[in-house]
C-alpha cells in the first residue's frame, strides 16, 4: 500500500492538460456548429447589452425592477462567456485541449455563476411579490439601497458558493485518461477522471447544489402562489393583465433554467448519456440567456420603449 501511495503522490497531476471533446464531427459539422453558436453568442451580447443600456440611460427605469433586471442581463453576458468562447475556439481546434487550471477555472466560473443566476432569479421574485402584493409599502420597503444590498449578496454568496468544491476537485489526482466528453468542464467528467474515488467532494457538491435548487424552488413557488392569488383579487381585467404580465417573462425565464437544471443535477445522471447531458447543459448555459432579453423586452411596455429610445439615439 505504501509503494501504491507513493506512485499515487508521484502520478498526481501527471494530467497537465484536458482535452473537451465537445460535439464530434468531420470538418463541416465543426464549421456548421461554430457558426451557429457565434451567432448565438453574439446575439445574446446584443440582447443582453441593449438591456443594460437601456435601463443605464432610460432616467424612468431607474426603479429596483429595471436594476434587477440590468444586473441580471449583465450576469447573463458572463454566463454565457464562461463556455461558448472556449466552445468556439474548440471548434476549429485540432486538439481541443484545455489546460489543467483553466479546465477547474471554468469549473468554478460556470457553477458560481449559474448559482448567482438563482439567487438573482429569487431577488426578482421577491420585488415582483412587495410590488404586487404590498403595493403601497414597496416603495418605503423595496428602496434602491436595498435593491443594490442584496445584488451586491447574491454576487458574494454566488461566488462563495462553490469556491471550497472547486478547490478540492482540483486537488484530487488525475494520472490519465484525460478526455472530457463534453464542451464544459463539469463535474461528473471530472470526478470520473479521477483515479481515486472521492465521495466526500463529490457528496458536497450535490448537497450545495441540491440545497441551492429545493430552497430556492420551494421560495419561488412560495412567492408565486401568494403573487397569483393576490393577481386573482385585483377587480379590474386591465390591471390583473398588468400584473400577469410583469410576473409571466419572469415566470418563463425560472421554468427554463430550473426546468433543465433538475433534469441535469437532480435525475440520476448516471441514467443521462453524455450526448443528453450535453444537450440539457446546453439549454440552461446557452439557450436561456439567449432567450432571456426576448422574453423580457416583449412582455414588457417601458422595456420596449427604452430599447426604441435606446435603439434611437445611438443610430442619430
Amino acid at each position: 500500500s505504501t509503494a501504491q501511495e507513493s506512485m499515487n503522490k508521484s502520478g498526481a497531476h501527471t494530467v497537465i492538460e484536458f482535452v473537451l471533446l465537445g460535439f464530434p464531427g468531420d470538418w463541416e459539422i465543426q464549421i456548421l456548429l461554430f457558426s451557429l453558436f457565434l451567432i448565438v453568442y453574439i446575439l445574446t451580447l446584443i440582447g443582453n447589452g441593449a438591456i443594460i443600456c437601456a435601463v443605464k440611460w432610460d432616467q424612468r427605469l431607474h426603479t429596483p425592477m429595471y436594476i434587477l433586471l440590468g444586473n441580471f442581463a449583465f450576469l447573463e453576458i458572463w454566463y454565457i462567456t464562461s463556455t461558448v468562447p472556449r466552445m468556439l475556439e474548440n471548434f476549429l481546434s485540432e486538439t481541443k485541449a484545455i489546460s489543467f487550471a483553466g479546465c477547474f477555472l471554468q469549473f468554478y466560473f460556470f457553477t458560481s455563476l449559474a448559482a448567482n443566476e438563482i439567487y438573482f432569479l429569487c431577488i426578482m421574485a421577491y420585488d415582483r411579490y412587495l410590488a404586487i402584493c404590498h403595493p403601497l409599502h414597496y416603495p418605503i420597503k423595496m428602496t434602491l439601497q436595498l435593491c443594490y444590498s442584496l445584488i451586491s449578496v447574491c454576487w458574494v454568496l454566488g461566488f462563495l458558493s462553490y469556491s471550497l468544491t472547486t478547490v478540492q476537485l482540483s486537488q484530487l489526482t488525475f494520472c490519465g485518461p484525460n478526455i472530457i466528453d463534453h464542451f464544459v468542464c463539469d463535474i461528473d467528467p471530472l470526478m470520473a477522471l479521477s483515479c481515486a474515488p472521492a465521495p466526500t467532494t463529490e457528496n458536497l457538491f450535490y448537497i450545495i447544489s441540491s440545497l441551492i435548487l429545493f430552497l430556492s424552488i420551494i421560495y419561488l413557488l412560495g412567492s408565486y402562489i401568494l403573487l397569483l392569488r393576490a393577481v386573482l383579487q385585483v377587480p379590474s381585467a386591465a390591471g390583473r393583465r398588468k400584473a400577469f404580465s410583469t410576473c409571466g417573462s419572469h415566470l418563463a425565464v425560472v421554468c427554463l433554467f430550473f426546468g433543465s437544471l433538475m433534469i441535469m443535477y437532480v435525475s440520476p445522471t448516471s441514467e443521462n448519456s453524455g450526448e443528453v447531458q450535453k444537450i440539457i447543459t446546453l439549454f440552461y448555459s446557452i439557450v436561456t440567456p439567449f432567450l432571456n432579453p426576448l422574453i423580457y423586452s416583449l412582455r414588457n411596455k417601458e422595456m420596449k420603449a427604452a430599447l426604441r429610445k435606446f435603439i434611437g439615439i445611438s443610430s442619430e
